[in-house]
């Protein structure tokens, strides 16, 4: 009799997991670039912006010095080219652009960015688009990933955007608009206002890293001694401003902007505000308004000036969290912040000075902005001049008779500009001042009365300011 016994069978649960069919995900992910995509994702899925998902999100994973630099500019260069990068994905791709998985999608922006834009290694940057999308999606989708990629890195740009763009001796307009990834209606507002021969220097300058520029609060400290504790340089134009370098690390870091004596500002923004306080007024001088004051950087320069001077300025906020900062900016200045709608804000009128830096399409701040560009549509502009014009007949009903108002909106857009200054002058018969003459020593302001300022002729954001004057 044959007594083997048969072995007994394995338990269920001490059998080993069967394995799985993905890949496992690597180790090894780009910590700056894994960054960048996700806040390519934010952008795209919350709208939020790159300037402030980025920051907090290099702070939490205790990304700095070089890495942080790499996750700042593919971040900006790559919200800034966003519709060029689109071209060239779509050319390279075998699905149309809307079929894309949105996730792969942004690491193909990051990664097509990185071919075109920089002087990161192909495969670099290859490899490392491939490796984001493994980890997110998995290996069928990394090798549709590295397909595209490595018929991207087949061209540069120029040899893309010859492809791709119009012909320029056919349709300037268009061509330049792909060159410069700018959306074609935002390149012919601008060409509707410079002419096409000045168009390419504008588009270049805009597509450009900014630099930060600063703002001395007067009475507190002087433009020479913060550009000397800074390392920066006095802006040429503002006697309050200060110019760092691009690339020279989070401003709110410097030790003056922590303590309140100095505040990141553009210098454009610094001297639409100077030139309301330089007209002569009829009467008393010491009663001013902010119309639209959020987040606060006009209304600290002008409550310097008028509380230096025995005044106030009342600043009119609708939003609360915006309203919240503007009394964080001016803490400690003669400022009482109103939460209230502009177009009816519950003061008594009498003001000799007022500021209406209205809502407007930013077409101006584009640099300072990347993601906007693309946010931006053309059906905006009629709600918004329509509250830009009902926002300027408050300002001037507020505003006693010979006092100035100062319209403002950070656009060259033709009827976010002349057009709702026009509108308005018709209807109230206010005087409309030669604004050229209060910015001073700033050159090419072009034919007035209002004044524009551009990137490539200034260096500032692309700021407009008409000045008004009430009858007597």
């Amino acid at each position: 009799m044959n007594d083997r016994r048969r072995r007994p069978s394995r338990p269920a649960k001490a059998r080993p997991p069967q394995r799985k069919s993905t890949p496992a995900r690597p180790v090894d992910i780009d910590p700056a670039r894994l960054a960048a995509v996700e806040t390519l994702r934010a952008v795209r899925e919350r709208d939020a912006y790159a300037n402030l998902a980025l920051p907090p999100l290099l702070k939490q994973r205790r990304i700095t010095g070089r890495d942080a630099a790499l996750a700042t500019e593919l971040t900006y260069g790559a919200c800034r080219a966003q519709g060029l990068l689109d071209a060239v994905i779509d050319e390279c791709s075998n699905r149309p652009l809307a079929e894309l998985d949105p996730k792969m999608l942004d690491a193909l922006r990051l990664g097509v960015y990185q071919l075109l834009r920089t002087r990161i290694p192909a495969h670099a940057a290859v490899a490392s688009t491939v490796d984001i999308v493994r980890f997110e999606n998995g290996s069928k989708l990394a090798g549709f990933a590295n397909a595209v990629m490595r018929r991207a890195a087949e061209s540069d740009e120029q040899s893309w955007v010859d492809k791709l763009a119009p012909a320029r001796a056919e349709d300037p307009v268009g061509h330049l608009a792909m060159r410069y990834a700018h959306p074609r209606w935002i390149a012919q507002a601008f060409a509707d206002v410079l002419g096409v021969d000045e168009l390419e220097a504008a588009l270049a300058a805009d597509d450009a890293r900014p630099a930060v520029h600063l703002t001395a609060r007067p009475g507190e400290i002087s433009a020479d001694e913060l550009a000397a504790i800074t390392g920066g340089d006095p802006a040429p134009y503002s006697p309050y401003g200060v110019r760092l370098e691009a690339g020279a690390g989070d401003p709110g870091d410097l030790e003056p902007v922590q303590e309140g004596f100095a505040s990141v500002q553009d210098e454009g923004s610094q001297l639409v505000a100077l030139a309301l306080t330089r007209p002569e007024v009829e009467g008393s001088d010491l009663r001013w308004l902010d119309l639209c004051a959020g987040p606060g950087g006009k209304a600290n320069l002008l409550g310097s000036l008028v509380t230096l001077d025995g005044g106030s300025l009342d600043a009119v906020e609708q939003a609360p969290h915006r309203a919240d900062l503007v009394r964080k900016a001016t803490e400690g200045l003669s400022v009482s912040v109103h939460v209230a709608d502009g177009r009816d804000p519950g003061l008594k009128p009498g003001f000799a000075r007022v500021l209406v830096d209205t809502p407007c399409t930013g077409l101006g701040a584009l640099r300072r902005r990347p993601e906007a560009r693309w946010r931006r549509q053309p059906s905006d502009v009629g709600d918004l001049t329509k509250l830009q014009r009902e926002l300027l007949l408050s300002a001037i009903k507020l505003t006693r008779p010979g006092g100035v108002v100062a319209y403002v909106v950070c656009s060259p857009h033709l009827p976010e500009t002349d057009g709702v200054v026009s509108d308005v002058v018709r209807r109230t018969g206010v005087e409309q001042l030669d604004a050229r003459q209060y910015f001073p020593d700033v050159p090419d302001l072009g034919d007035g009365p209002g004044v524009q300022l551009w990137p490539h002729r200034h260096g500032t954001d692309a700021m407009f300011c008409a000045l008004l004057r009430v009858p007597s």
